[in-house]
């Protein structure tokens, strides 16, 4: 085997095609190769070319003295190493062999470099990607944020990517690289500090909170009223669903949070809303005619109102011209790669911990599975990081979840403490309406200078395009991306006097994730950690994305704290709409100081839950965290289980934390099922599935014909009810419905007055996706029986409803003749697994590539349980169809202090390679809900070692 040394000569360059090109060469390529009789070479041999070394001894330079590399039955690795320097070397190696294409792919997403690989139909996401300018702003945290000994372990880690790639290149490096060698011969260039660095900023875009709310929220305007989507949007129900935190308060005397004290009645928070309270009537109920202009449509020709916003100097409604520019920006989003979920779905996570008091260990238990897009490899490389001896010079024994391409570990334990993260959802991220000239933007009485700069965007089969970047003080111009976007903002929404909007209000972002800062530093702080005071100090540093951080430790304690740069508002702006640039007290003020932000420790109920529920109660904490959080129903599901588990004297397992985690009860079925039952039907097709609802406990089974069926009717209700009267930016593209002009007023039952309009939004961010937002919007109006939502227009088959129980019998009508044409006639042969399946997909070749390259680097489908707001969370989305589109991408259930009885999973396996014996040998445990055992000391790691490889210097 040929020692490994870092490359030293400069990459040659590169002769490019066009994307396209390259996969119509490729798919021939591949079928001449297989035409001469070499398909089977060409298969076994490149594929077999990439896959790592795993015993042996390899020489790695650098190194002060070997490293030993142990991996277990499914190839996860174990690194044991005398530096802290060495083990980080060591780290970027093993992800080298076992994930390099997908670090590559990731790097170039985060600087804006994609059409460099895949050529020019990348270049649009590219110029998008360098205008926000992650890895400007990676660059300035590595140069003048982060502390020297951070840089000195990226450093270390670049080193070791580096040495793996030093005598690789394409086939030796992955199959991907080889199916690119046959188009091109673009080679990858040497790995770099802030190519680690930048991965925060695109896991931070992903968690980025309500930028998506607030665009949708813009659109809505064009055809319903304010009161309309305040019901939309209904208020945190606090009264069914606890917060994170149920005591505490920001002490009037020190500034600081007091976990034990009680907030005051009269909290300066307690005028705050976490959401617009709406009224539970019909969408109309403001207007005293009676005539909402909610109106409905058919996609047979049926009838749709157009809304009754208000002017577009209002503030209550935005015209046509908004709408149409807010969706430019919407299409500009989707087409970012999704690295951890589908945008408008509400990216979520799970984790809780119990004390010792509680479980039959006799120490804390903390479980953690976030909700993230399934990808093939899974986000997550599952490592330990070992040194031999924990000195000053080698400080970390450490095992967990890590990213390939980011050194340390981000989810898991040490020796002493554990830790889980969900996405807490803090609104960071703002959109300003800017008026704009040639000269400069508005600010009060002022025209100020753009900050610009030039970038250039090479492009794979030669040439490039040069973009220019204009930035505000609020942030980049993202509406210079497109032609639709410069005219954002025509008759957009603003509540202050506005300047002459000319051809329209530019659009710029004001992100926190866009301001250098030292998230990197908390993670070797948190990996690190020995008591609760040491992950407080970590989680200070976690400045982006903001995220629910649990505790626990070997001394019995549990904890909680809420980190991150929550921006504080100027009076009058809550985020939930589209910021006047021009006014100069609409900025930010500030940051939420960490002192303020809420914490728990050793609560007296003895568990803390994470779900992406409301962190505080509003009314009770002086700071607007968001006004968009998930709506509770996982984390009051997963209360409830614990609660149900510890009556009377009750003792949580380990078992007990994975059967919570497969938890597959549907709150919006225990709601509506008794209504659907009661509802009369004639038609005995349809009353034949409605029998498959009679002692239904809700639970949604893979080989469930109730929840099949169940979920087709939810689909359908929020169909007929809301979908269909959204504005077309937000519903499926494709999905064509007859519908009243915007700014039509004439009879709802005119039909010359319709117009065909399609819908453009993608499948996995349409609306209504029919997550627990849309639970509180129905149960809101579930007593409201002639509301105006439930009005549905005739259809050449269907009769006009005009009251909830019409609109759900002609639900359970279409779910019945859907179900049919999907799963056949035979309802005893429906189940919830055949409609709701899983397919892993390359995110790139597998993605887009051509057909046999596809077929070689995807997996599936698997057919699973669960489901949206479900504590086993497999998400779909209800306007796009029942497909999974997140999932929980691992599980863990830490053992606190006994680490080798703690279990994993990962949703695929621990390699990046297609036909490694580890590409997907979890998927299959992970899909039953199964975990591997964790060995963590070194004892345990010895007896599952398989393979071990030695890296000396």
């Amino acid at each position: 085997m040929p020692s490994n040394t870092t490359a030293s000569s400069a990459e040659k360059p590169a002769r490019r095609r066009g994307r396209r090109a390259r996969l119509i060469v490729l798919a021939l390529a591949l079928a001449l190769v297989a035409g001469v009789g070499c398909g089977a070479y060409w298969g076994v041999g490149t594929v077999r070319a990439s896959f790592p070394q795993t015993t042996g001894t390899i020489r790695l330079d650098g190194l002060s003295a070997p490293v030993d590399v142990k991996r277990d039955a499914n190839g996860i690795p174990q690194l044991y190493a005398s530096t802290d320097e060495d083990l980080f070397r060591a780290q970027g190696f093993v992800h080298a062999q076992d994930r390099f294409w997908e670090m590559d792919v990731r790097r170039h997403v985060t600087a804006g470099r994609l059409s460099e690989m895949f050529g020019a139909g990348q270049v649009e996401t590219d110029a998008f990607l360098r205008t926000l300018g992650w890895h400007r702003v990676a660059q300035r945290e590595f140069d003048e944020k982060l502390s020297p000994e951070t840089r000195k372990y990226l450093q270390a880690y670049a080193d070791g990517v580096n040495a793996y790639l030093a005598d690789r290149d394409g086939a030796d490096l992955s199959l991907e690289y080889a199916a690119l060698g046959l188009t091109g011969d673009y080679r990858p260039e040497k790995w770099t500090p802030v190519d680690s660095v930048a991965w925060l900023k695109a896991m931070a875009w992903d968690l980025r909170g309500n930028m998506q709310d607030e665009i949708d929220r813009s659109l809505m305007t064009s055809r319903l009223t304010e009161q309309q989507i305040k019901q939309l949007y209904p208020a945190y129900p606090y009264d069914l669903h606890q917060p994170v935190v149920t005591a505490g308060a920001v002490d009037d005397g020190s500034g600081k949070w007091d976990p034990e004290a009680e907030p005051s009645s009269d909290s300066p928070g307690s005028s705050s809303s976490s959401g617009s309270s709406g009224s539970s009537g019909s969408p109309g109920s403001s207007d005293p005619s009676g005539s909402s202009g909610a109106g409905s449509s058919s996609q047979d020709g049926g009838t749709a109102g157009s809304g009754a916003g208000a002017g577009p100097e209002s503030g209550s409604g935005a015209g046509q011209g908004a709408q149409t520019q807010l969706s430019g920006l919407s299409d500009v989003l989707d087409g970012i790669p999704a690295l951890l979920g589908p945008n408008g779905s509400g990216i979520g996570s799970n984790s809780w911990v119990v004390s010792g008091s509680y479980t039959t260990t006799g120490k804390p238990l903390l479980a953690n599975d976030p909700h993230l897009a399934p990808q093939l490899p899974s986000l997550w490389a599952q490592m330990g990081l070992h040194c031999r001896a924990v000195s000053d010079t080698c400080s970390f024994d450490v095992a967990g979840y890590t990213f390939s391409g980011m050194p340390g570990v981000v989810i898991g334990h040490n020796q002493d403490i554990a830790w889980g993260f969900t996405n807490l959802g803090a609104d960071v991220t703002d959109l300003y309406l800017e008026k704009v000239s040639q000269t400069g933007w508005t600010s009060g009485s002022r025209i100020k200078p753009f900050k610009v700069r030039e970038e250039t965007i090479r492009i794979a089969g030669g040439g490039s395009k040069k973009i220019t970047v204009r930035e505000t003080d609020h942030g980049p111009l993202i509406s210079d991306r497109s032609s639709e976007l410069e005219r954002v903002g025509e008759r957009a929404p603003v509540t202050t006097p506005a300047p002459d909007r000319g051809n329209g209000f530019g659009v710029a972002l004001r992100w926190t994730a866009l301001d250098p800062g030292n998230s990197m530093d908390a993670v070797f702080k948190l990996n690190r950690a020995k008591d609760f005071e040491g992950f407080r100090a970590a989680a200070k540093d976690f400045e982006v994305p903001s995220q629910n951080l649990i505790y626990a430790d070997t001394k019995g304690n549990i904890g909680y704290q809420a980190p991150g740069r929550i921006p504080v508002r100027s009076e009058g702006f809550d985020g939930s709409m589209p910021a006047p640039g021009w006014n100069p007290t609409s900025g930010w003020k500030g940051y939420i100081p960490f002192d303020e932000l809420p914490y728990e420790y050793n609560p007296k109920r003895g568990y803390i839950v994470t779900a992406n529920q409301a962190v505080v109660d509003a009314g009770k904490y002086p700071y607007l965290i968001t006004k968009d959080y998930g709506y509770g129903s996982r984390s009051q599901r997963i209360h409830d289980l614990i609660e149900l588990k510890i009556k009377d004297g009750g003792k949580i397992s380990t078992d007990d934390m994975r059967t919570m985690q497969m938890d597959n009860q549907s709150e919006i079925a225990k709601l509506l099922t008794p209504h659907l039952l009661k509802i009369d039907v004639s038609d005995p097709y349809v009353r034949e599935a409605q029998k498959l609802l009679e002692g239904w406990d809700y639970t949604q089974e893979p080989d469930s014909g109730a929840a099949a069926y169940f979920n087709a009717v939810w689909r359908h209700v929020l169909r007929l009810a809301f979908g269909n009267k959204l504005p077309k930016e937000l519903r499926v593209r494709g999905e064509c419905l007859n519908v009243r002009p915007a700014d039509s007023t004439g009879p709802v039952d005119d039909l010359n007055s319709l117009v065909r309009e399609c819908g453009q939004r993608d499948s996995d961010s349409a609306q209504p996706d029919g997550g627990d937002r849309w639970y509180e919007v129905v149960r809101a109006l579930m007593d409201v029986e002639d509301s105006e939502w439930w009005q549905a227009p005739r259809t050449r088959k269907d009769a006009a409803t005009t009251t909830r129980d019409e609109l759900f019998a002609r639900a359970m009508q279409d779910a019945r003749w859907e179900l049919t044409a999907k799963l056949g006639k035979d309802v005893g042969s429906w189940s919830w697994g055949r409609l709701h399946q899983l397919t892993l997909k390359n995110q790139t070749l597998g993605t887009n590539g051509p057909g046999i390259l596809r077929w070689m680097l995807n997996r599936g489908p698997w057919s699973l349980g669960g489901g949206e707001a479900a504590v086993n969370a497999t998400g779909w989305n209800a306007a796009g169809g029942y497909d999974v589109t997140w999932v929980p991408s691992m599980r863990m259930v830490v053992n606190v202090g006994d680490w080798d009885k703690s279990r994993w999973i990962n949703l695929t396996g621990a390699s990046g390679h297609a036909y490694s014996d580890h590409y997907t040998d979890q998927t299959d445990k992970w899909a039953k809900g199964e975990l591997l055992d964790w060995a963590y000391t070194g004892k345990a790691v010895e007896a599952a070692t398989e393979d071990t490889l030695s890296l000396r210097p």
